[in-house]
């Protein structure tokens, strides 16, 4: 063998052992008649001593970083220790060595803290893989899938590989498609999730099923979105919502313990979309603080959730206010000693492209009980009070207020409420908040199409009590205007999201299995009876042949890796990631392909410009 011990396994207790050990040179420091060399692999580093009468051979073929090494020598007390690492406490006294392969200079340093920018590193992947940084990371993500892995081999769940040259069926995304050499002008696509077969797996009475899959979608691409990712798929036969939201409750708790070493003992919260909405502005909310959404004014009165009422704010002349659809506040605690140039520079902050408002008003609730106001020309002390008192406002708060458009304004002020959060350092990394988002809407309304779409996929049933809604009325909408009084504009989906510190890391439905809802579901979308049967009469077929009740849940196992490492990306998660274009620029894909392969396809290509 090359070595008998890695380089962060000895320790003091070792003393006086012949070792040989074996990885990259880190540093080489030479000092007079000796010469320190730190030698790394992926279990530590070790400071290795060559004597004066090596220094002729290391001068003959001297050494360099990233060179590859073999020492042989005896573990001894080091005089010098190094508390900031494992192996700090010996260093090896080398008796020969081999050099097993040498190294050009790396295009960036091998270090935590590298000179190496993305770009780079991305070229370079399988150097920036040696640092410890990523290394650390990759490891997390091992851990993460052992305990997902071990928790659902105790719960009777079966590892079930699905394939991945499917029939093209649209989920909501692109499919990558791939062409059949031997099915000329017919073509497979890239799975963008394993969901009909997992359905079909049921049907074939395999209860408990679970992979840890790649899944492949063509859409743009951001930090926390790759073309192939991964999930943690699962599906549970006979059982109802709150069978599923228990078992992985406990996974994720488990995963927590084993990773994290957190006990979350408390109970995982619930709340519907609809309340995420209202008060928190999303879906997806980020409960590690409070800054709840208040809704002073609002055109679209959904479920009755109004936090106050216009009054508070029409008929002061203000246009801003007076012509909005919807006026929407948060209080930021602490606040109100904000300078003229804090304000003005939020105020620049919420005018961004990517947020898109035309300004922001502020109250400041100072200690003193006076109120101060951006607009207090148009608005008395004591109404500004009672703004503020809507807001949840306390003495020492201040009050950021947007108005416009509904649905603008509402994503706006859950930005600004997230932004408020991360500057007064309410977003901690080491604090993990779970929470359950249910009852979703089962549709969304296509105004382009005037049609229904599905809100996460046409396989989600509705909730049992609205399942006679759906059957029993007429799915085409004839008065675009009047969308709202459509039977179903009111459905809920029985589906649920798991969310952690305002990411969605899991959702996953109660599942459609008795045929005639599932072909009034496709009907619902706009799909014909034959064109239903061409993509999907496998599973419709399946459904006449004792389907049972199911469901299921999938993670989103790269993003909940991030999260459990502190970072807003994905990447550095991920062995071999593409970048923001798509591309692998370390094998220089995707890439063109020779004329002969376009022959054997029977495929011509025609460029548009």
């Amino acid at each position: 063998m090359f070595r008998t011990h890695t380089c962060g396994e000895l320790r003091a207790s070792d003393a006086g052992k012949n070792v040989t050990l074996a990885g990259w040179v880190q540093t080489v420091r030479k000092f007079g008649a000796i010469t320190f060399v730190d030698l790394r692999d992926r279990y530590g580093i070790t400071q290795l001593l060559f004597g004066e009468e090596l220094n002729t051979a290391l001068d003959a073929q001297p050494l360099g970083r990233e060179f590859v090494l073999q020492a042989i020598g005896t573990v001894a007390e080091r005089s010098n220790k190094n508390p900031n690492i494992p192996t700090g406490d010996i260093e090896i006294h080398i008796s020969s060595f081999t050099i097993l392969n040498k190294s050009a200079v790396p295009p960036f340093t091998i270090q935590d803290d590298t000179d190496g920018g993305d770009d780079l590193r991305m070229k370079y992947r399988f150097l920036d893989l040696r640092r410890n940084a990523i290394r650390k990371n990759l490891e997390l993500r091992y851990a993460v899938n052992r305990s997902a892995r071990n928790y659902l081999h105790e719960n009777h769940f079966m590892d079930i590989e699905t394939p991945f040259l499917i029939k093209s069926t649209p989920e909501g995304a692109r499919d990558f498609v791939v062409p059949s050499r031997m099915n000329p002008g017919q073509f497979y696509a890239l799975p963008q999730s394993p969901q009909t077969f997992k359905q079909l797996l049921m049907v074939s009475g395999y209860d408990r099923y679970y992979q840890v899959v790649k899944c492949f979608r063509d859409e743009d691409l951001r930090a926390d979105r790759q073309p192939e990712f991964t999930q943690i798929d699962c599906e549970m036969a006979f059982v109802e919502q709150e069978d599923i939201l228990n078992m992985f409750e406990g996974m994720v708790k488990r995963i927590f313990k084993d990773v994290k070493n957190i006990d979350y003992s408390e109970k995982v919260e619930r709340m519907s979309w609809e309340d995420a909405m209202w008060i928190y502005g999303n879906d997806k909310p980020d409960i590690r603080f409070g800054m709840q959404i208040a809704n002073l004014k609002s055109a679209f009165l959904k479920g009755g959730k109004i936090h106050a009422t216009g009054e508070l704010i029409n008929g002061a002349g203000f246009g801003v206010f007076d012509n909005a659809e919807t006026v929407l506040a948060i209080a930021a605690p602490g606040c109100s000693e904000y300078t003229r140039k804090q304000t003005d520079e939020l105020t620049e902050w919420v005018k961004r492209p990517q947020i898109g408002m035309q300004g922001l008003v502020y109250i400041k609730c100072n200690t003193d009980g006076t109120y101060k106001s951006s607009v207090d020309k148009f608005y008395s002390e004591d109404k500004l009070k009672a703004i503020a008192d809507a807001a949840g406002a306390k003495a020492g708060d201040l009050v950021l207020i947007l108005a416009g458009r509904e649905e603008r304004t509402r994503k706006a002020t859950s930005e600004l409420r997230l932004e408020m959060g991360r500057r007064l350092g309410l977003r901690k990394d080491d604090e993990f908040k779970l929470l359950w988002v249910l009852d979703f809407p089962l549709f969304e309304y296509d105004e382009e199409g005037n049609r229904w779409v599905a809100r996460h996929h046409p396989f989600t049933s509705p909730k049992p009590d609205q399942i006679d809604t759906m059957i029993n009325n007429n799915p085409v909408i004839e008065n675009a205007e009047k969308y709202l009084e459509h039977p179903y504009s009111n459905i809920k989906a029985n589906a649920y999201d798991m969310v952690l510190n305002g990411n969605e890391i899991g959702g996953g439905s109660i599942r459609i299995y008795q045929r005639e809802l599932q072909e009034k579901m496709f009907a619902a979308l706009g799909m014909s009876e034959e064109e239903a049967q061409h993509k999907f009469g496998f599973l419709l077929g399946a459904f006449e042949y004792g389907a049972p009740p199911h469901g299921g849940i999938a993670y989103g196992f790269d993003r909940l890796c991030a999260i459990l490492g502190g970072s807003e990306s994905i990447r550095d998660f991920i062995a071999f990631p593409k970048n923001n274009s798509g591309r692998d620029v370390m094998l220089d894909a995707p890439s063109t392909i020779d004329q002969q392969q376009f022959d054997e396809l029977q495929i011509k290509l025609d460029l548009k410009n």
